[in-house]
């Protein structure tokens, strides 16, 4: 097997597309068509969807991506290995969830950087159920995730416990509600919430759901200050942690609103795929520095 292909068809994956993968590689369209052709010809399968916009794989192509994305990890593992200078090389790809890009961008990043210049860090954003499948499927090497508390990844990944928060409902100061309600009570309002996808969210849904009471969703936002700002205008109740709302410009406009018998919180994990392989020193570095500064937010 020619590796060349494999990058290719990976990049390809990856990107959605022929154009987006030639960029990344640095090689011309009909360069990277070739390749993908040479592996397709190789393995005897057809790996891509060329119906697709983008370009998805097929049923071989998805497994041929994943185990070619796991010869690649070890083939980089190979060469840090066996490299006279012992320099960590290739690439680290990396998913944070909304909720820790702040702080796993900051000085953990940095630090990783300093430490391994040689390394190509990629970071990836994204929600976290989707994360842990994409690490599950080797298209991350780590990712840094928030599950409900009492959640736990699977037990396949090698999941690191980054402590948990509660999680406060907040709606506008000036608005007439007591500081402790029912569920029945908050049923009535409406929601100001991550979009469809955020783990949190899901579970809140479901409570909702069991108890045989509305769920309304209001305003759909990612950001987590638009959100607030939004809930500051009386648009509805919003989610939030003490952390968030203690450096939110808004704060003041806020009242934090308790539930009767139901007491939110969430958990941070650093999860990744056993072995870490070259990757055991960037990961540990990069999750003791998110675990610094979340325990440094907690103490301020």
């Amino acid at each position: 097997m020619n590796t060349h292909d494999l990058v290719a068809f990976v990049a390809v994956v990856e990107t959605g597309s022929i154009v987006a993968a030639s960029t990344r590689l640095n090689l011309t369209q009909p360069g990277v068509t070739r390749r993908i052709q040479n592996l397709e010809e190789m393995l005897g399968a057809q790996l891509l969807d060329r119906l697709s916009k983008p370009l998805k794989p097929t049923a071989a192509g998805r497994e041929a991506y994943e185990q070619g994305r796991r010869l690649l990890r070890m083939l980089d593992d190979l060469k840090s290995g066996v490299a006279n200078d012992g320099v960590v090389r290739g690439e680290f790809r990396l998913g944070l969830t909304p909720f820790l890009s702040e702080s796993g961008l900051s000085a953990p990043l940095d630090a990783v950087r300093a430490e391994f210049p040689a390394l190509s860090v990629r970071v990836v954003s994204g929600w976290s159920p989707n994360q842990v499948e994409r690490v599950s499927r080797n298209e991350l090497d780590a990712a840094a995730i928030c599950l409900p508390d009492g959640a736990t990844p699977p037990a396949d990944l090698v999941a690191d416990d980054l402590g948990s928060q509660p999680v406060v409902f907040v709606v506008a100061r000036d608005m007439k509600i007591p500081r402790t309600v029912d569920l029945e009570r908050l049923s009535q309002l409406s929601w100001v919430i991550n979009q469809d996808g955020c783990g949190f969210r899901d579970t809140l849904k479901r409570r909702f759901d069991a108890e045989h009471l509305p769920f309304t969703v209001a305003v759909e936002a990612l950001d987590s200050e638009l959100r607030l700002s939004l809930v500051s205008r009386g648009l509805g109740v919003g989610l939030v942690t003490p952390i968030g709302l203690k450096r939110s410009a808004f704060r003041d406009k806020l009242k934090p609103v308790a539930a009767r018998e139901f007491n939110p919180a969430v958990r941070a994990w650093l999860v990744h795929r056993p072995p870490a392989g070259r990757l055991t020193r960037p990961i540990n570095l990069f999750r003791d520095g998110l675990d610094r500064e979340l325990q440094a937010l907690i103490r301020a």
